[in-house]
């Protein structure tokens, strides 16, 4: 099945990262209820981007990048019945429809490497944590 816009799924991804956005500038904003559970992991997954994006320190990322990555990463860690190549494409198109020109291709990059340092800890045996409220 092609990809849409009109997707419930992807209109619910749009408007977390618009949440979280908003989020970012004023802590006391309107959450949407993904948004609040990625809120509640944010220093986890900050970790994660520190880690995975040496070179560009939290307060450098642009808010619309951050936002997607925290998006994208809370997903691949906390949302074992999403894809991780979903995640990481939804996170792409996210960046191509709300970022800056070269947004798509550093989302991409940071979540490629993500991926690869979640990936060998998987492979141990250590698997996704799940959010038993997350649905669907």
């Amino acid at each position: 099945m092609p990809k849409s816009k009109k997707d419930p799924r992807h209109q619910r991804r749009r408007r977390t990262v618009q949440s979280l956005f908003a989020w970012s500038f004023n802590a006391t904003t309107e959450l949407t209820p993904l948004a609040q559970k990625i809120i509640k992991k944010t220093k986890e997954i900050d970790r994660i981007i520190s880690q995975c994006a040496p070179r560009w320190p939290l307060e450098k990322i642009n808010r619309t990048d951050l936002a997607i990555l925290r998006l994208a990463i809370y997903e691949l860690n906390y949302a074992p019945k999403i894809p991780d190549k979903v995640a990481i494409d939804e996170a792409v198109e996210l960046a191509k429809e709300f970022g800056s020109e070269s947004s798509s291709s550093f989302v991409n990059g940071a979540l490629g490497a993500v991926y690869n340092k979640l990936r060998p800890a998987q492979k141990k045996g250590v698997k996704k944590d799940s959010d038993k409220n997350e649905k669907k």
